[in-house]
């Protein structure tokens, strides 16, 4: 569970406000980039407070926009603070917030979605897995757009002890769409409970910190939008790869109305495909008369573990995918279709 941050330590210099900041560098939320102000400092303040315990910490902050978060992970005194906006606009009133905390302050225009995470802080920071999380932070009010590929992404950095995980257990604290935060959050049984709830829950401990109503941001985005705590865990609670878990997962949500069976059976070629998926369900102690969001982690661990015996029986069986085999299937029904008609046609002619 994160810690309340203690009281402000660094001050800012007068600064134009971030409504002002705006005005000034007429700047425009851009609705294909799904981009929202979050002008409140009181609410940016308690999205830093979630993170915990910030003072002199290296803290790296995602699409920082006008800079509202910015100014309130500053005042908690972090020791450096790396920004990443892909979008130029706002570089300029980023620079100024940077000018205005000399040597605190280091501004990229990039892409989070490529920038190399493993080099973003000194590796005098690094720490060991096993120990306590390192004083280093990601922070971010994500847009909509990019919030879910980019927590995957993350994830599996977790599994592989990568990227921004290269210094330990990283904390994250991050913004979502109400829903997505509910679904990574979700319990078993629960209605939210998908893949995303897996996928975290496996490697991370998961909070949903609190909701953000709509109406705070500029402009209003049509759901709210709730604060996630993520603290990766020091023994994961499915060890096997990240790509073997995603590819059980994805397979069981895939129907996510019907029986957890009919997803499963999707793991396996059509030839066997029934003998396969019943050898699984029974190794792994699944009733397959259960829905996909009733099953436990230790459901989905037993999946996991079993998949992978029996990939290493048959190292062809990985490769498999469900969605390519029906894309061929439909592709050679085109093809007959469209070889047959003329053939008809000049039966037709014949008559």
């Amino acid at each position: 569970m994160a810690v309340p941050g203690k009281v402000a330590a660094f001050h800012l210099p007068p600064l134009p406000t971030v409504g002002e900041i705006i005005k000034l560098f007429r700047l425009k939320a851009q609705k294909q980039l799904s981009q929202n102000f979050l002008l409140d400092l009181r609410l940016t303040d308690k999205i830093v407070r979630q993170a915990g315990e910030l003072k002199n910490a290296h803290v790296c902050e995602v699409g920082p926009g006008p800079g509202g978060i910015t100014r309130s992970i500053l005042t908690a005194g972090v020791e450096q603070l790396l920004l990443i906006e892909k979008d130029a606009r706002f570089i300029p009133g980023l620079q100024m917030l940077s000018e205005a905390a000399p040597g605190k302050v280091h501004v990229v225009h990039g892409d989070i979605l490529t920038y190399k995470m493993d080099k973003a802080f000194p590796k005098h920071l690094k720490k060991n897995w096993e120990d306590e999380p390192p004083d280093v932070h990601i922070i971010g009010n994500l847009p909509f757009s990019v919030s879910t590929p980019l927590i995957i992404k993350w994830l599996e950095n977790v599994s592989k002890k990568d990227g921004p995980f290269i210094y330990g257990r990283t904390q994250m604290t991050l913004t979502f769409q109400k829903e997505v935060a509910e679904r990574l959050t979700a319990n078993p049984g629960g209605k939210q409970r998908s893949r995303l709830s897996i996928m975290s829950q496996h490697l991370c401990t998961v909070e949903n910190c609190f909701i953000i109503p709509g109406q705070a941001f500029v402009p209003k985005p049509e759901v709210d939008v709730a604060v996630v705590h993520f603290t990766p865990l020091v023994q994961p609670k499915i060890q096997q790869p990240f790509k073997l878990v995603e590819k059980v997962v994805q397979s069981v949500f895939q129907f996510r109305r019907k029986y957890c069976f009919r997803g499963i059976e999707t793991l396996f070629p059509e030839s066997g495909r029934l003998k396969r998926t019943e050898q699984l369900m029974m190794t792994a102690n699944v009733d397959p008369t259960l829905r996909p969001f009733q099953l436990s982690m230790s459901h989905f661990r037993n999946l996991c573990n079993t998949y992978r015996k029996m990939c290493n029986e048959d190292p062809s069986l990985f490769a498999y995918n469900y969605r390519e085999e029906l894309r061929q299937k439909k592709k050679m029904r085109n093809l007959l279709k469209s070889t047959s008609q003329p053939e008809q046609t000049e039966e037709e002619n014949q008559l």
